[in-house]
């Protein structure tokens, strides 16, 4: 049996086909407009989430759901959040996104934050939105750092330790220490810069509150200049890891990737500039239950292409695809029935 990898169908507008270009593109095109509103939802440890609800909400009750995840020192403004979150809502989708720990309008209480691995938050938060609404099917998605958790989660809990009806993983580092190296190599350290430079004033900010459980004095923690180094010092030592090598061997999906049960979309560049082209080959072949679709150009959760003359979301439009899919009655028979029909060709 064949490898459950396609090529997706993506091709970029003409002249943008570079994977700098792809990347930024969406930070450049007008964000559609989304209203929200804000939940805080308290965590067993005494911490807590944001969650944003996307409005106008459906009136029924088992009106699907569609539960987002965002990248690294993401938020509800990131564009791709937006997008995401406004094609649910425009199909009449239930729409939520959960911030991670730190990342909506206010500080989280506890030392720790987040990172790629930390699943409990989001398993908690799906449990308490299947006790809210136990009728309606549930879809999550996850976009980078998030995309990893996700995968992450729905392989720890098998296909009937969540209650969703399938998963959505975008432009996710699967391979963290792959993906730290090629944060580290040429135009790339532009946006590992521009992360670090975000991460580091939140910790500088907890800092002036109080000792954190970190080796570092503000100067130290300002001085380090790759993932590599962040991670050793600042996110292992914070939840539990010993090293940078420690944490990334532990938080990467991508060894999980056989283990999954949950029907599973994986949209992926070839050319993202957060990780290594040959990502998929280092990896173990994925479950039966996974479809990833690669296309060649596309960036890091970039995928712009022209369409009626205009410039285009191919991953908006391919994700609005899946939901109407699985929307729709019988929606992991048709997934499993198109699967094995892939891999008899």
């Amino acid at each position: 049996m064949s490898r459950p990898i396609v090529p997706a169908d993506f091709r970029p507008a003409r002249g943008l086909g570079n994977r700098h270009l792809q990347t930024l593109l969406p930070r450049m095109l007008p964000a559609p407009h989304l209203d929200c509103e804000t939940e805080i939802v308290n965590l067993p440890d005494g911490d807590f989430v944001e969650l944003a609800w996307g409005r106008p909400a459906p009136e029924r009750d088992d009106a699907p759901l569609f539960i987002l995840f965002h990248g690294l020192e993401g938020s509800i403004e990131s564009p791709y959040a937006k997008g995401l979150m406004n094609t649910a809502t425009r199909l009449g989708w239930r729409s939520v996104l959960m911030h991670f720990r730190g990342c909506g309008q206010a500080p989280n209480r506890l030392p720790r934050a987040y990172h790629s691995g930390d699943t409990a938050d989001a398993y908690w938060v799906i449990g308490q939105l299947a006790r809210r609404y136990p009728k309606a099917l549930k879809v999550a998605a996850g976009v980078s750092l998030g995309g990893n958790m996700l995968a992450k989660l729905v392989a720890e809990q098998g296909g009937d330790g969540l209650d969703l009806a399938g998963a959505i993983v975008i432009s996710a580092p699967l391979d963290l220490a792959a993906s730290a190296d090629a944060l580290n190599r040429g135009f790339a350290k532009v946006y590992q810069r521009h992360l670090l430079k975000d991460l580091k004033k939140k910790v500088l900010a907890k800092m002036q509150l109080g000792p954190l459980p970190i080796a570092l004095n503000p100067h130290q923690l300002w001085e380090l200049d790759s993932f590599w180094a962040y991670d050793n010092e600042v996110t292992a030592p914070l939840h539990g890891f010993h090293s940078a090598s420690d944490y990334y061997a532990r938080a990467s999906a991508g060894r999980l990737l056989g283990n999954i049960e949950l029907p599973t979309l994986m949209l992926h560049a070839a050319d993202d500039p957060f990780m290594p082209g040959d990502l998929f080959e280092r990896l173990p072949s994925p479950a039966e239950a996974v479809r990833v679709e690669i296309a060649r150009h596309g960036g890091h959760v970039g995928f712009i292409e022209a369409r009626h003359g205009r410039l285009r979301s191919w991953l908006l439009r391919r994700v609005a695809s899946q939901l109407d899919d699985w929307a729709s009655p019988g929606p992991q028979t048709r997934w499993r029935a198109s699967l094995a029909s892939r891999s008899d060709n």
